[in-house]
């Protein structure tokens, strides 16, 4: 039976791709060749569901998923991205993420195979066949919510379509997005019914459980979504919403999807919560230094996951088939092009559970990074490196000396480099064989479940406007293993938001400064708990937390490379290798005169580098645009006029290519 570790293909068809009728979604699937034959046993049904695996996992010469929070406030990498350089973000011509590659082969699936299993024709284990029809619910869900997220409303297409070209198009009209929401808890509905709680192959597949948490994670951004988006164009019925006037027989109760939509996220995640058990914290005397028998740490660096409750789905790797990735190739020998922030360094609590800005909170400072992991969350010290920390647990140094990990090569090559000065740890192998060359074998880690132990206290929170006793029993295990006080209320009674606006974006919705301590702490403990597994920008956007940019731009930090640790950078007779703007040759780092901290995208402040002076943001960069070429084909035939389409581009976005946002 294959495994998720053998195809995660990545499909590119698009419903309205062409101006050919039989570029639309009128054939079977070409890129398997799907005879009237198929689809009639268990295992060509397993083949086919796992062939549109299409999860974010390790792959290519980078730091693999740990490196998805790069481009925010948490996670700095060498370029910069234009989402955060308003105008420099364009419409293209075609592309994009208007798209129905994966959508139109899994309702081919369900057309082909849900006939047939009700007749009874499938050959194979009932158990496991309903299995697979679940997996293809699942994956058909994961892929609309892609949609969601990217372009808001959508079309929801359940068939492969006839070749028709008025059909096409009229398939092509988008629905709102609550609708589609709505549509996608429906497909994860089916797939818990028939999911598997330990599903064939272990966790190398989809189970009821993942079903669940993917169900809580919808249902909340959703349901949070609608809340800060409310009153805009980014909600249905908003004022301005593109859809008013397009899409048909539409109505909405924004207060009542709201509620719906939490209240969905607050029992799929209470499901996983209440039955999945976190990962032990078993940190050693110096808790930094070596996490090799600690399970939360390796969690994330083993090449087995099988036996982690927590995890619920991920993917594996044999160097031995070619299937391999090269995370540690970089985590373990340098910076892989990227770095925490210092905003978000700054913002772990100490574990007293005071700020490290309160009276009393005992923190040591940002001399030394060894002194900013002192006392702290214990998340930030598994997973950020420290010079001296250990490298390796079976290979030694030419002296016998255990290989330790360097000071942070903040002016290295770009491929290797240590952007900001506080480095990844997490995702550490101490394993030599993962190390060298394109060898890695470490588990992916695609869903966990402390995801829903967090989905339920924001779900329950914005729901109920307290802490409910299951949520306060989440938190208190959520921040027990962090090494964290339990007692979420000291944290909350020290919470000054003035300070924490300094070094977090989610310190705002709307623009405006959270008044309420505690939700900014259910923000604050989201941001510790999944720091470098790519939810940052997800968070962000849901909660509205970045309309302050547009005129308040945040320059990037790294750390205080201006102080003791400049030492680090001198040569054996004591010349600095630090070259500052201006003062002759390629400058390697920021200028000591405008900040003792590290600013890497001050290096370059020339006119190639838009975000040199912070970034900044745009209400359109909220939501993608619809390339032009998805207008031209979806309006009459022969049009020139994208706006003669049926479809309408998302707010603040032109249809003409080339063109930045509006506002």
């Amino acid at each position: 039976m294959k495994s998720i570790k053998s195809i995660f293909v990545c499909l590119a068809l698009m419903l309205l791709a062409g101006c050919e009728a039989d570029e639309f979604l009128d054939r079977e699937p070409l890129s398997d060749v799907t005879p009237k034959d198929y689809l009639n046993r268990e295992a060509d049904l397993a083949a086919y569901t796992i062939a549109r695996y299409n999860f974010p996992t390790h792959g290519g010469w980078n730091i693999g998923t740990f490196s998805m929070d790069n481009h925010t406030d948490n996670q700095a990498t060498s370029g910069h991205s234009n989402i955060w350089a308003p105008g420099e973000w364009r419409v293209s011509q075609s592309g994009g993420s208007w798209n129905f590659g994966n959508i139109r082969q899994l309702n081919y699936f369900l057309e082909t195979v849900l006939p047939r299993w009700e007749a009874g024709d499938i050959e194979g284990s009932p158990e496991y066949v309903e299995h697979y029809i679940g997996e293809a619910y699942f994956l058909r869900a994961y892929e609309y919510f892609q949609k969601i997220q990217e372009l808001g409303d959508f079309p929801i297409v359940t068939n492969t379509l006839e070749d028709d070209m008025e059909q096409l198009i009229a398939e092509s009209e988008r629905r709102p997005r609550n609708e589609v929401a709505r549509f996608v808890l429906s497909d994860l509905e089916h797939a818990i019914e028939l999911l598997q709680d330990v599903p064939p192959n272990g966790k190398n597949r989809i189970s009821k459980y993942a079903a669940l948490l993917l169900k809580s994670r919808v249902a909340l951004h959703e349901g949070s979504w609608l809340t800060y988006h409310k009153g805009t164009p980014f909600v249905p019925g908003g004022p301005d919403w593109p859809g008013a006037g397009v899409i048909s027989d539409f109505n909405i109760d924004i207060d009542t999807e709201i509620d719906f939509f939490l209240t969905e996220a607050m029992e799929a995640s209470a499901q996983v919560a209440d039955n999945i058990s976190l990962a032990q914290n078993i940190p050693g005397e110096d808790i930094g230094y070596d996490s090799s028998g600690n399970p939360y740490f390796t969690m994330f660096g083993s090449e087995n996951l099988e036996s982690y409750d927590e995890v619920l789905l991920w993917r594996d790797y044999d160097p031995t088939l070619g299937i391999s990735h090269n995370v540690n190739h970089y985590i373990n020998q340098n910076g892989g092009n990227s770095g925490y922030t210092r905003s978000f360094v700054d913002n772990f609590l100490m574990d007293n559970g005071l700020p490290i800005y309160a009276s009393g909170s005992g923190y040591a400072g940002d001399d030394f990074i060894q002194d900013v992991k002192e006392n702290r969350d214990q998340r930030l010290q598994l997973f950020m490196k420290a010079p001296g920390e250990l490298r390796l647990t079976d290979a030694v140094d030419s002296d016998g000396s255990p290989l330790l990990i360097g000071i942070p090569d903040i002016i290295g090559l770009q491929e290797t480099k240590d952007v900001t000065g506080y480095s990844v740890k997490k995702g550490l192998s101490y394993l030599e064989s993962n190390v060298e060359g394109n060898s890695g074998s470490t588990g992916s880690i695609v869903f966990r479940a402390a995801e829903a132990y967090l989905n339920y206290i924001e779900a329950s929170y914005l729901m109920e406007g307290s802490i409910n006793e299951k949520a306060g029993q989440y938190w208190g295990a959520i921040r027990s293993r962090a090494g964290i006080e339990p007692d979420y209320e000291i944290t909350v009674s020290a919470t000054d938001m003035a300070k924490e606006a300094e070094n977090d974006f989610a310190a705002y919705s709307a623009g405006e400064l959270l008044n309420d301590p505690v939700l900014y702490n259910i923000r604050r403990e989201r941001r510790s708990e999944l720091m470098a597994e790519g939810m940052r920008l997800f968070d962000l956007k849901r909660w509205r937390a970045l309309d302050q940019l547009k005129s308040e731009p945040h320059i990037i930090e790294g750390f205080k490379v201006w102080g003791p640790m400049e030492e680090w950078y001198e040569d054996e007779d004591g010349n600095s290798l630090l070259i500052e703007p201006g003062q002759g040759g390629v400058p390697n780092v920021s200028s000591s005169e405008e900040s003792n901290y590290l600013m890497p995208y001050r290096i370059n402040t020339g006119s190639g580098n838009p975000v040199s002076d912070g970034f900044s943001w745009a209400f359109a960069h909220y939501l993608n645009p619809i390339a032009t070429e998805h207008f031209l084909i979806t309006g009459p035939q022969g049009s020139t006029d994208p706006s003669s389409s049926i479809i309408y581009q998302n707010p603040g976005w032109s249809t003409q290519a080339g063109t930045g946002a509006e506002f």
